[in-house]
């Protein structure tokens, strides 16, 4: 029997109208709803109408996505589809913690709420920033970023996704700086990413700290499905672990094409990827090409998924 993996897309695959359609359904409703009861306020008005600026920064951005794709997970399982093993980028982890039953939905919105928040008020939107170089090895990359922080402005490997695309953050200075000196390396193309922080860097510890003491507060289980963690690309489940290294998550590099290999040597040979977009689906497919890999993100493509997973 097939292995499959769900995997839950980070901040950046956000969009006006994620989710909508499938929370058309009566079985879907209730994710918009209880992220809405949750947080007191009308997070599925901006899902479903935007502005797309307000949308992406980080403490809207971060329960949004979580929600969208708990909604569609919750889906996949009403329809007999079980992972083996769940993987979240960055945010997306909490969204895997919730489909693997170590947080409960509403506890999972709360706290990525707080995450979000956090974040935003250690580095304020627009003054930290990320972006995307393709086409140059991690070791050059590092001895750039290194060159520019002795410098006095920070920046630093954050996500290290797929062969030939590593991702930097710091501060806006720091990114812009490095974008230049990266493309003069030999980097085929510097990205911006639709971001509003220097996600995943060292100027997150100060945040980090905050979101211990909010762990500390809330109920978490052993999770029923192992997860891979960003940190290490090894498989958890105790509780007491997944909460010391969600805090370490936040200033420490997400190790995703590690973390893809780590599904790859279980066994894994199917990943759905559970969320607006297709980003984390491009990633696996660079990493190996061989196996199958299926975005549901709408309900056309949800059925596509429920269909073809019987047949796996």
């Amino acid at each position: 029997m097939s292995k499959i993996a769900f995997i839950f897309p980070g901040q950046g695959s956000q969009s006006v109208g994620m989710g909508v359609e499938l929370a058309a359904k009566e079985e879907s409703r209730q994710y918009f709803d209880g992220a809405d009861k949750v947080l007191g306020g009308d997070l599925s008005r901006l899902m479903k109408e935007g502005p797309q600026e307000e949308l992406t920064v980080t403490y809207n951005a971060q329960p949004a996505l979580l929600t969208v794709g708990a909604m569609i997970a919750a889906r996949l399982n009403d329809a007999g589809i079980v992972p083996a093993y769940t993987a979240g980028h960055s945010l997306g982890e909490y969204t895997a913690l919730v489909a693997s039953g170590a947080l409960s939905f509403e506890n999972g919105v709360a706290v990525v709420r707080k995450r979000g928040l956090f974040m935003n008020e250690t580095v304020p939107a627009g003054e930290g920033a990320m972006a995307a170089i393709l086409g140059l090895d991690g070791e050059k990359l590092a001895e750039v970023t290194d060159a520019i922080t002795a410098e006095g402005y920070p920046v630093q490997p954050a996500n290290l996704n797929c062969p030939g695309q590593i991702v930097i953050s710091g501060t806006k200075e720091g990114v812009d700086k490095a974008c230049v000196a990266l493309k003069e390396a030999g980097a085929k193309r510097a990205i911006p990413l639709d971001v509003s922080g220097p996600f995943h860097s060292s100027l997150m510890q100060p945040a980090a700290e905050h979101l211990r003491e909010a762990l500390d507060q809330l109920e978490m289980k052993d999770a029923s499905i192992p997860v891979i963690a960003n940190v290490n690309a090894q498989a958890v489940s105790d509780k007491e672990t997944i909460k010391e290294l969600l805090v370490e998550q936040l200033y420490s590099p997400v190790r995703w094409e590690d973390s893809v290999r780590t599904l790859l040597d279980f066994g894994v040979t199917h990943f759905i990827e559970c969320g607006p977009g297709k980003v984390l689906s491009g990633l696996v497919k660079k990493i190996d090409r061989s196996v199958t890999v299926l975005p549901v993100y709408d309900e056309e493509t949800l059925q596509t998924a429920i269909e073809a997973a019987k047949g796996w």
